[in-house]
């Protein structure tokens, strides 16, 4: 069974992402471990791209500050692999969020295969659809990667589909457009996480948009966890390298809402 499994094994599930890099990667490791302590069941870590066609303005300006300090996918790797060493070693299960071009370019082979080595539980590409998961999938199933499937509100007629072939969790996008943090979620989200869990007993969790724990938990009444980026880097840009214990109490009190 796949170790992403754990992460929704007690319960409601939080899910936070964030930019590797920005302000800076040792900056992110401080984040990553005050995560986990605060209550974190599953870490979403974003490898920058100068294009993340799927997201808003914030999580795009982390991208930016995060290559222009410099991030690497070599170095986001090495971070990873200091993060599950020793005995401080962060357990909760941990998935990158990037884009195709950053798989292509660094070899589609090479990249998945590193990512198992140094303990990389799944993988999350927004802007492959479903149809074209064939040029990942036998790299990922080989390595023992989870490739994870994303379904939005406008995947209606292929959502058991999608559903029935998912591995880890699935990601469901919980409105139109780009992540941002909304005032308020209109989409009739129930409605997508019962058609899911018809099809599939892989859990799914609800993200784009949800920034307060009120949010949190009328989402998690539908799904089985709950994802938030936006509202976490923009405390990462308003607290640059003393972010970690402001980030810790954020997840700390979004997953009190869940439990």
């Amino acid at each position: 069974m796949s170790n992403i499994y754990k992460a929704f094994e007690n319960g409601k599930a939080f899910i936070p992402f964030i930019t590797c890099g920005d302000p800076d990667l040792e900056t992110t490791e401080k984040i990553v471990r005050e995560m986990e302590k605060n209550g974190a069941d599953l870490i979403e870590l974003g490898i920058p791209f100068s294009d993340p066609t799927a997201e808003g303005p914030v999580i795009q300006e982390a991208n930016i500050r995060a290559l222009t300090a410099g991030t690497t996918t070599d170095k986001v790797f090495d971070m990873v692999r200091k993060l599950r060493s020793g005995d401080d070693r962060v357990k909760v299960p941990m998935v990158f969020m990037t884009y195709a071009n950053v798989v292509f370019s660094y070899g589609a082979e090479k990249f998945i295969s590193t990512c198992s080595e140094i303990g990389i539980d799944g993988l999350i590409l927004p802007d492959i659809p479903y149809e074209e998961k064939g040029e990942f999938i036998d790299i990922t199933d080989r390595f023992g990667l989870d490739l994870i499937s994303l379904i939005a509100p406008t995947s209606e007629g292929r959502i058991s589909r999608i559903a029935s072939e998912a591995k880890g969790f699935i990601y469901v996008v919980s409105s139109l457009g780009v992540t941002g943090v909304r005032s308020s979620i209109n989409t009739d989200i129930g409605s997508v996480c019962e058609a899911i869990k018809q099809s599939s007993s892989v859990p799914c969790a609800i993200g784009f948009g949800i920034s307060t724990p009120e949010q949190a938990a009328a989402m998690a009444s539908f799904a089985d966890g709950v994802i938030v980026g936006s509202a976490i880097v923009r405390l990462i840009a308003a607290n640059g390298r003393n972010s970690a214990p402001v980030v810790g109490e954020y997840v700390k009190s979004m997953k009190d809402a869940i439990r």
